[in-house]
């Protein structure tokens, strides 16, 4: 998508003039950044939910459980990838996040954190499409389990036609049999797992890096005219052929 930014309201002034906006606005992005560090702090008290449940997910190396997919260590942040069992290729929004894992992972590992991608569609299916995306981050399949329905971000076509589902703690409609969404669990010394967060909608624009450059520039996202927030979107091998 390209437009001019001629097309932005000019407002011209001095360098002198410029630095006073600029001082005030740094004390508003200070607010801000308090603000978060608070709203962190809260998120990181939240109580847990033990997890009793048993899941077993197919991986590359074979089935494995929950707990396995910690590789280790004591946190797990997994991301509800969206991919139905007989769809060919990944949500684009799913597939915009996932463009951002690969940088993360040593990062995150070093700090005691996993991340693995769980999705509805056959380990086969998931493993094809990874590889078209050139991505190497942990991608397992839940085909055989209930954890993303359980974590309420997969439905059947049956509830969706009967009306609202329980979705980003709320009742509502959604579009289609699969959402996006993330969860974090930890393990104690003792084995045990412990469900500490999940978030969905708009709650995943943290995740999204792309977005917090755009947010830098004067056009922002530059979304206001789409028929919806991410309608530009596509998987990142199709943007020629879009514009073309």
């Amino acid at each position: 998508m390209k437009s001019s930014t001629d097309q932005l309201p000019p407002r011209i002034v001095t360098r002198d003039q410029w630095l006073l906006a600029r001082q005030q606005h740094l004390a508003r992005e200070k607010e801000f950044t308090h603000l978060r560090d608070q709203l962190s702090r809260e998120r990181r008290e939240l109580p847990w939910v033990k997890v009793d449940q048993s899941y077993v997910f197919e991986t590359p190396s074979g089935p494995r459980t929950l707990g396995d997919l910690f590789a280790g260590r004591s946190q797990l942040i997994t991301y509800h990838f969206m991919f139905g069992a007989d769809w060919e290729e990944g949500c684009r929004g799913c597939s915009y996040v996932a463009d951002h894992f690969d940088g993360l992972i040593a990062h995150l590992n070093a700090r005691d954190v996993s991340l693995v991608a769980v999705s509805k569609a056959p380990l086969a299916t998931l493993q094809k499409f990874q590889s078209r995306m050139g991505w190497k981050f942990p991608w397992v399949s839940s085909q055989a389990n209930d954890f993303n329905r359980d974590y309420q971000v997969s439905w059947t076509p049956e509830e969706i036609a009967a009306g609202k589902v329980c979705y980003n703690y709320g009742m509502r409609e959604v579009p289609m049999e699969e959402m996006p969404g993330l969860s974090v669990f930890v393990r104690n010394a003792a084995g045990e797992i412990f469900h500490t967060y999940s978030t969905y909608s708009r709650g995943l624009d943290l995740l999204l890096g792309a977005y917090n450059y755009m947010d830098l520039v004067p056009k922002g996202r530059d979304e206001a005219s789409l028929e919806h927030a991410m309608s530009w979107v596509r998987h990142h091998d199709r943007y020629e052929t879009a514009v073309g």
